[in-house]
């Protein structure tokens, strides 16, 4: 059991708000807990008694959640404030929660290689699209010939977030990071970037820590599971969560234009209100790009990551549309079914 499951209430996040939405379940006699980890079937809640290790059977509790129990089950998940949502890992046309109810989405990226600014988009997106707060950390300052260089390229996709230029080996900028995550935090990243490096150093948490492959930077999964940890000094708690080398996209038109409102602004000048930015006349965007104001590879990213949004819309209509028209048939068979069973004649 994880020592997150000793942490008070009030360190979990719970406030009146959360009592509100609780209070009908009270009234029903279940107690109210946050889940701290999901393990085949199981997980671990932290409750006003101590922690408790219950079953569940719905498939939409996650880490962060907080929940009604009885006894030691999930009864019911009071109604999520955020989520961080990807698209299903599986292929499937839904999305998949990786962290519930979160304040800050921290986005990992190691500053000692060449930065995938479109990576750094895609997680950006997913994580205004939340509802929290995003916060850029680059790790690894420490290994870096210029970290300048990296914070730059990293501003002009980052807009409106902070970024904080971290180094878990010698210590600097953890100050800096620690006043701006309060609350519930989850670290989002690709394996190797220092995640459970950074978590250890936030949280006091010994977090087994493997080497990155010399050859493509890459790392192994330290972390295998989202597991919520207290923070140091109690400010709040952080979601550790496994490196994700693929992060599709499901739902997130909202964040998009806040990941690229540079794009959208520009946008919103040009001559024609549907104005494609291939060569209309009057296109803002094009301008820009031509006057080195936007960077084309910008512009290239933002459509790439549209029509990826738009092609996993049209996988869940169709999916929500396949699942109707499977129930109708079945509603069909068993009205069939019934007026034609044997011996059922006429009267």
């Amino acid at each position: 059991m994880s020592s997150s499951s000793l942490l008070s209430f009030d360190v979990l996040g719970w406030d009146s708000s959360w009592a509100d939405a609780f209070a009908s379940h009270a009234a029903g006699g279940l107690s109210a807990g946050r889940v701290l980890r999901l393990d085949r079937g199981q997980c671990d809640v932290a409750t006003a008694a101590g922690p408790v290790r219950a079953e569940f059977s719905r498939t939409e509790v996650c880490t962060g959640d907080w929940v009604a129990l009885s006894g030691c089950s999930v009864h019911a998940v009071l109604p999520r404030r955020t989520a961080l949502v990807r698209a299903s890992a599986s292929g499937v046309s839904a999305g998949q929660v990786l962290a519930a109810n979160v304040d800050v989405v921290a986005v990992v990226i190691a500053c000692t290689a060449e930065v995938d600014l479109g990576r750094a988009e895609r997680l950006l997106a997913l994580a205004w699209e939340s509802g929290a707060r995003p916060v850029v950390v680059l790790t690894k300052a420490d290994a870096c010939p210029d970290v300048g260089a990296v914070l730059e390229q990293i501003a002009g996709v980052a807009l409106g977030v902070d970024v904080v230029v971290v180094s878990a080996a010698d210590g600097t900028g953890l100050d800096v990071l620690a006043a701006e995550l309060t609350g519930t935090i989850v670290l989002v990243g690709q394996s190797g970037v220092g995640k459970s490096t950074l978590a250890t150093a936030l949280t006091g948490v010994d977090l087994a820590v493997r080497d990155v492959r010399a050859a493509d930077g890459k790392g192994r999964h330290t972390t295998v599971r989202r597991e919520m940890l207290g923070l140091r000094g109690g400010r709040g708690v952080l979601i550790d969560t496994p490196g994700l080398r693929g992060v599709g996209l499901f739902d997130v038109q909202d964040g998009l234009s806040r990941a690229f409102a540079d794009v959208d602004a520009l946008a919103a000048d040009c001559r024609f209100g549907d104005c494609a930015h291939g060569g209309e006349p009057g296109c803002a965007v094009a301008e820009a790009i031509e006057a080195g104001v936007l960077p084309a590879r910008r512009l290239e990213s933002y459509r790439k990551l549209i029509r990826e949004n738009e092609w996993a819309a049209a996988r869940t209509d169709a999916r929500l549309r396949a699942e109707r028209r499977a129930k109708e048939r079945s509603m069909h068979r068993q009205y069939r079914d019934h007026w034609n069973r044997p011996g059922r004649g006429r009267r």
